[in-house]
């Protein structure tokens, strides 16, 4: 999942961290093995509203690193090559488990066995890189289902719930009450749901944030 919220060991005295309206500062770059472990550029986030928690997540070819306003510098590097190679542990195993599209159609159709009686059988499933507002969406007229990539990486019970839910739209079309019923049928359904409310949660926050925040490119 994108990042969690560890308490920071051997926090410095409070004078020794920076004022939360510091002017921007450039920060050294990051080294090669950092940089290939983020496939692609990181940002960071600094937020006055965050205390101890941080967080990290994939979005559009960028890793974001959301982080408490007060963190020294050196805290600052430490945490992001935590968070990043955390998330690249968690892609490498995503793409293992579900990288390629017959996976993800085999996958699919175990949760219909297990979940929906097997009625709902796709054409098709895959990877997009271009749903940003949505975690998947399917055309019932012909069976296939998307999963947006903002999905990797995150527990393998949230990639199932999104799944599900684009196989019940098969049967399904709208989000009626027979809809959910079907939905509900996957035992995790709710869980799953917060948590990805959770990370939509901390998308707004950060949007919020980089509007009053200073960002911070490595």
């Amino acid at each position: 999942m994108p990042g969690r919220t560890p308490d920071t060991p051997n926090s410095p005295r409070p004078a020794d961290r920076p004022p939360a309206d510091r002017a921007p500062r450039a920060l050294p770059a990051v080294g090669p093995e950092l940089a290939g472990r983020a496939m692609g550029p990181i940002e960071v986030r600094r937020s006055a509203r965050r205390r101890r928690t941080v967080t990290a997540y994939r979005e559009s070819g960028r890793t974001i690193v959301l982080i408490p306003a007060a963190f020294t510098p050196a805290e600052e590097r430490r945490w992001v090559a935590q968070m990043v190679a955390k998330l690249q542990t968690r892609e490498e195993r995503r793409r293992r488990s579900l990288g390629a599209d017959d996976e993800l159609v085999a996958r699919a159709r175990a949760l219909s066995a297990a979940h929906l009686d097997g009625v709902p059988q796709p054409s098709s499933v895959r990877w997009v890189d271009n749903q940003q507002r949505r975690w998947g969406s399917c055309t019932p007229s012909d069976g296939s289902i998307r999963l947006s990539s903002r999905l990797r990486g995150m527990p393998e019970y949230v990639v199932d719930y999104v799944l599900v839910h684009e196989l019940a739209h098969l049967i399904e079309p709208s989000h009626d009450q027979r809809f959910w019923a079907l939905v509900a049928r996957y035992p995790r359904a709710e869980r799953a749901r917060g948590f990805l409310e959770g990370v939509e949660t901390a998308r707004q926050d950060a949007g919020a944030a980089s509007s009053e925040d200073d960002d911070l490119v490595l």
